[in-house]
């Protein structure tokens, strides 16, 4: 596997990590015969990590195609690996600045890692006028 493959692996468990910390730390307070009850998400910590969570289930598609189809459609795979764990750092980032409540820095860290995907699901197109 690459290491892009690996950090779409890695993207995945990042998602849900971030919601299971919160369920775990919620302790009794978390019913898991109810595990979507609003109420357990009043908290403001919990509702910025379900936030987080859910952001996660939708940048990860994208993602996930983008970089099989560079690696499908032989993109330079040394470029398609660094910009995957530059994605992956940023998602990371992310789910901090969310939980942090830092919501500008979170839409920067957004836009970027939209702007790194954009990049990935292009480098077949213009590989030709990348380094190999």
């Amino acid at each position: 596997m690459t290491i892009a493959e690996w950090c779409v692996f890695a993207t995945l468990l990042l998602y849900l990590v971030t919601i299971a910390g919160t369920k775990w730390a919620g302790g009794r307070m978390f019913d898991n015969a109810k595990p979507r009850d609003p109420d357990f998400y009043h908290d403001p910590i919990r509702a910025r990590a379900l936030g987080a969570h859910q952001n996660g289930i939708e940048a990860f598609p994208f993602f996930a195609v983008a970089v099989l189809l560079a690696e499908f459609r032989l993109g330079p795979q040394r470029l398609i690996d660094e910009l995957a764990v530059l994605f992956l750092i940023v998602r990371i980032a992310y789910v901090f600045t969310y939980l942090g409540n830092r919501p500008t820095l979170r839409s920067i860290l957004w836009s970027l890692g939209f702007a790194i995907n954009i990049a990935i699901f292009f480098m077949p197109a213009i590989r030709h006028w990348l380094p190999a």
